[in-house]
C-alpha cells in the first residue's frame, strides 16, 4: 500500500530525515512516535504529499508520487489521501456540512451527489443535528468527527492523522480512538498516526519511533 523508499529531508544545512524506509499494508493502522523535532510531522506530510522529500521515493499503490507533476499530484491527493489534523483545520465561516463538502467541490463533483455523500457520513458519525453549525458553535470532539468526515468524503486508501488527540479532553480523545477503530473496520482505510498519546498508539497494530530522523524501535 505504502512504501517510503530512503528519504532525506533537509532544510539548509538541519538534517530532519535521514534515509527513513518504511512499508505499511493495506488496512493496517501504524502510529508514529518519538520525541518533538524527531521528524515524525515531516515524515507524514511527505507521505501525504504535502512536503516533497530532499530525495527518495514514496509509492502509494505502486505509484510514485513524486514523479507526478503539481497538478496531477494534487489531485492524486485529493483522490487518494484524508487529513486528520490536531486542530481540526475547519473553515470557520463554512457550517458543518459545507466543510466535510470541499474536497469534493475541489475535484469538482455533482453537488447534489456530494452533498448526499456529506449529510450520510455526518449522519454515521452522530452529527445529523449538527450540520448547519459552524465550528465555533461545536465541541472539540464533534469539530474532530466533522474532520473525520471530511477526511472521508472521497473515500481515500489512506487517513493520515497528526496529533489528532491533541486537543481533546480524555472523553474525547476515547470517542476518537473508538472513531478511529471503526473507520478502519467499515471503510477498510490504512491509517497513519503521529502522536504523543499512549492511549492512542496502543490502538495501532504497530508503532514505530522516529529518533533523530531515522526509524528505531520503541
Amino acid at each position: 500500500m505504502i512504501e517510503v523508499k530512503n528519504i532525506w529531508k533537509t532544510f539548509g544545512e538541519l538534517e530532519v530525515l535521514k534515509g527513513v524506509n518504511l512499508k505499511v499494508e493495506k488496512g493496517e493502522i501504524v502510529a508514529i512516535i518519538g520525541k518533538s523535532g524527531a521528524g515524525k510531522t515531516t515524515l507524514l506530510q511527505i507521505i501525504g504529499t504535502l512536503d516533497r522529500p530532499t530525495s527518495g521515493q514514496v509509492l502509494i499503490e505502486g505509484e510514485d508520487v513524486f514523479a507526478l507533476n503539481d497538478t496531477k499530484l494534487a489531485a492524486f491527493r485529493n483522490k487518494h489521501i484524508g487529513f486528520i489534523f490536531q486542530f481540526h483545520q475547519l473553515l470557520p465561516e463554512f457550517t458543518a456540512l459545507e466543510n466535510v463538502c470541499i474536497p469534493a467541490m475541489i475535484a469538482r463533483e455533482k453537488e447534489t451527489e456530494y452533498k448526499a455523500r456529506a449529510e450520510k457520513l455526518l449522519s454515521d458519525l452522530g452529527l445529523r443535528d449538527r450540520m448547519s453549525h459552524k465550528p465555533n458553535e461545536l465541541s472539540g470532539g464533534e469539530k474532530q468527527r466533522v474532520a473525520a468526515a471530511r477526511a472521508l468524503m472521497m473515500s481515500p486508501d489512506i487517513i493520515l492523522a497528526d496529533e489528532p488527540t491533541g486537543s481533546l479532553d480524555e472523553k474525547n480523545k476515547k470517542e476518537l480512538s473508538d472513531l478511529l477503530l471503526q473507520l478502519r473496520k467499515e471503510y477498510g482505510q490504512t491509517i497513519l498516526l503521529v502522536t504523543h498519546d499512549k492511549e492512542l498508539a496502543a490502538i495501532a497494530d504497530r508503532v514505530i519511533e522516529i529518533k533523530d530522523g531515522v526509524i528505531s524501535l520503541p
